[in-house]
């Protein structure tokens, strides 16, 4: 099964399980200084998110931005974080590598690392 050049992974360590239904949004930064919306959807039951962009065309270097919508997140359980939205700005300079760009998340932090 052939999965986007740019995948997600949400975890949400005050649970001890992955983050499932979290909204995402992936943009790219054009010359004009305006990020275009490249894909979006929602993580899966392993809060994963492995469809953001299909297999090919391969993305263009440059820079990316991913954003998680954690205040749905956390509406749907019942609960609230301080972050409404968590955005990673990355660049992106070899295309034909993969890029997986996972979140760590609980309602009062989170942290983030290029991932493989």
């Amino acid at each position: 099964m052939s999965t986007s050049p740019i995948t997600t992974h949400v975890l949400d360590t005050s649970r001890g399980r992955p983050a499932e239904g979290v909204p995402v949004v992936l943009e790219r930064l054009e010359d004009t200084g305006e990020y275009v919306v490249l894909g979006r959807g929602k993580t899966d039951a392993d809060g994963r998110l492995r469809d953001l962009l299909p297999p090919e065309p391969r993305p263009k270097p440059g820079t990316y931005r991913i954003t998680f919508d954690t205040g749905a997140y956390y509406a749907a359980q019942g609960t609230t974080g301080f972050y409404p939205t968590v955005s990673i700005t990355f660049l992106l300079r070899a295309p034909e590598e993969h890029h997986h760009v996972p979140l760590l998340l609980n309602p009062y932090g989170f942290s983030t690392y290029r991932g493989s």
